[in-house]
């Protein structure tokens, strides 16, 4: 049982450094995080954040599955109670912009920035950051396809387009945002592919008005 107790404490120790690791991330950057600023930020010993990872690297790569295991609970899972097809991939973009809308990362988008910060920069935490990147898409893509299969959307509609379309609006939506304002931004990009879908859709009175 005190082994156990220990086990216990140890992962909760270990999301919380992850979560506040996380939020100084989308910050100052991923690049720009350390073992010594997450201490820090938590009031604790960097020695003893060494039992967890023992490299700056270590803890990026944590980061990185931290930030897909909370992208996963909100964003993905709400959208994966909509029916499948244009529903469900309408319902992805909005679970997404309400994810940003909450302001759980005071930076915005963790891999919006991680992606800016790395893409010119070969290595391991590029690697992971674009097989993160590709797995995204591999899910809006397939949900997409579901339209398609579905007959949701016209013939000459396909699913990398509408993924591609959803994608850039989201990433234009969270870069924007805190220059041109929350609520008008998110509003837009919310508007601009229901719009969208509906003008592709078989029938348009499957997606709800705004």
């Amino acid at each position: 049982m005190t082994q156990d107790g220990r086990l216990v404490r140890g992962e909760r120790t270990r999301a919380a450094v992850l979560d506040q690791a996380l939020l100084l991330a989308t910050v100052n950057g991923l690049d720009g995080l350390s073992l010594s600023q997450v201490a820090d930020a938590l009031g604790v010993s960097k020695s003893g954040l060494f039992a967890h990872w023992r490299s700056k690297e270590a803890l990026q790569l944590a980061v990185i599955d931290h930030a897909r295991a909370q992208w996963t609970d909100r964003v993905i899972g709400p959208a994966r109670t909509r029916p499948a097809g244009l529903r469900r991939l309408l319902a992805v973009h909005d679970s997404r912009l309400s994810f940003y809308e909450s302001g759980v990362l005071p930076g915005g988008c963790f891999f919006a920035n991680a992606h800016f910060e790395f893409n010119a920069r070969p290595g391991v935490i590029r690697d992971r950051l674009a097989a993160e990147l590709r797995d995204w898409m591999t899910f809006l893509t397939r949900t997409a396809a579901d339209a398609v299969e579905l007959g949701e959307v016209r013939a000459t509609v396909t699913p990398e387009g509408l993924a591609y379309h959803t994608e850039s609006l989201g990433v234009c939506a969270v870069m924007q945002a805190p220059v041109l304002g929350t609520g008008p931004t998110f509003r837009q990009a919310r508007v601009a592919l229901l719009e969208h879908l509906r003008s592709v859709a078989t029938d348009p009175s499957l997606l709800e008005s705004l």
